[in-house]
């Protein structure tokens, strides 16, 4: 039963957290993510990483990236798409520029530069999704534009990472075509389906007569979808997304998100937000602390600028461009995984690897506050 010990206190430290934050006029996100800095090896060390805790998390960021499917405006995207193909362009380009210059200014080889480029170019917007919701902006055209730039900018970094690893790392060769192959296929076959089979799946094992049937069939689509884009090359967290999109054009689109939010929010999330916080240690770091100040403010300031650039140029005025490239200065869990693959593929010097994730860390923390105050200053504003 250790783990259901965990699971309790995962659950009940994250929700005081995230009410002491709000009690201090912040998100309740930017909370729960220092408290699993706190119960983590990082300074308590009651909660460690363990493969259950990773699976729930899974399952948490999944949901959480679902849900801002369900409640996205499918119209709002479409309309918005050249702003979102600016916006990660330009989130992309710069950060590349300054992740490459400080590393070759700390004596990183040419190739492991590219590599920390790329790896400040990733965004994760699930901890701008959980933001953007408890500012109730998730379907506003700022919020549309910060999903549709990450799925962007999914594609085209993990496309660049793949060719990079292969060429410098130990990954072995890659075909290129292959690898287009497999994005263009996901999104035609999600498209597809999002069409015409989600309607049919969802009306009807909707009327199978068992309990929650509605629900079922939609964590069914909801899970099948994540696999599928994992098996394709993209991150799961946007076959979740599209299938909250599929699923939210169909008459079970309120049903489902009313069911599926306590599931999420209660159990699954928490450990997710908690579990960013157990990659943090300070152990050894003392050297590398001009190294994680640096780049911390490269990967912040160029990703909030780079991205803002992009959405300015498409009509944004100053104040929403400057709040939509606070919503994609996240790395999260993209840039953990990508850390990771670069440890093994020796792009990421060992010596690197904890300063890195530390970096994403601090990435992460900012984004919740920076995004309210902007957020806030527009509506005060307007």
């Amino acid at each position: 039963m250790e783990f259901i010990l965990t699971l309790m206190l995962i659950i009940a430290v994250s929700k005081i957290a995230g009410a002491i934050t709000v009690k201090l006029g912040q998100p309740a996100v930017l909370g729960k993510l220092l408290a699993g800095i706190v119960v983590g090896p990082a300074l308590l060390g009651w909660v460690d990483n363990s493969d259950w805790l990773a699976h729930f998390s899974e399952i948490g960021v999944l949901l959480l990236m679902f849900i801002a499917g369900l409640e996205t405006d499918l119209e709002q995207l479409r309309k918005d798409w050249k702003a979102s193909l600016s916006v990660a362009l330009g989130g992309i380009i710069l950060p590349f520029a300054g992740g490459y210059g400080a590393a070759v200014l700390f004596g990183l080889s040419s190739g492991q530069a590219i590599f920390l480029g790329l790896l400040l170019s990733a965004t994760s917007v699930s901890i701008s999704v959980q933001t953007l919701k408890e500012m109730n902006k998730l379907s506003s055209r700022e919020g549309t534009t910060i999903l549709g730039a990450a799925v962007v900018d999914d594609v085209v970094v993990v496309v660049l990472l793949a060719v990079v690893m292969s060429l410098l790392g130990s990954g072995g060769d890659v075909s290129i075509p292959l690898l287009l192959g497999k994005k263009v296929l996901f999104f035609a076959v999600v498209i597809a389906a999002s069409w015409w089979l989600v309607p049919f799946v969802m009306k009807r094992l909707s009327r199978f007569p068992v309990t929650e049937a509605a629900i079922s069939a939609a964590l069914v689509i909801c899970f099948g979808f994540a696999y599928f884009a994992d098996a394709m090359g993209v991150a799961g967290i946007i076959g979740a997304f599209a299938a909250g999109i599929a699923i939210g054009q169909t008459p079970l689109r309120h049903t489902v998100e009313t069911k599926i939010e306590p599931i999420a929010y209660s159990l699954f999330v928490p450990v997710f937000f908690i579990s960013i916080g157990l990659n943090v240690t300070f152990a050894g770091i003392g050297e590398q602390l001009l190294f994680i100040a640096l780049l911390s403010i490269v990967a912040i300031l160029t990703k909030l600028f780079g991205a803002a650039a992009g959405a300015r140029l498409t009509g944004f005025n100053m104040r929403s461009s400057i709040g939509i490239g606070a919503g994609m200065i996240s790395r999260g869990e993209v840039a953990l995984i990508i850390a990771a693959s670069g440890l093994q593929s020796a792009l990421l010097p060992q010596a690197y690897f904890t300063p890195v994730v530390l970096v994403i860390m601090v990435t992460t923390l900012v984004t919740p506050p920076l995004m309210k105050q902007l957020f806030k200053r527009e509506q005060t504003a307007s």
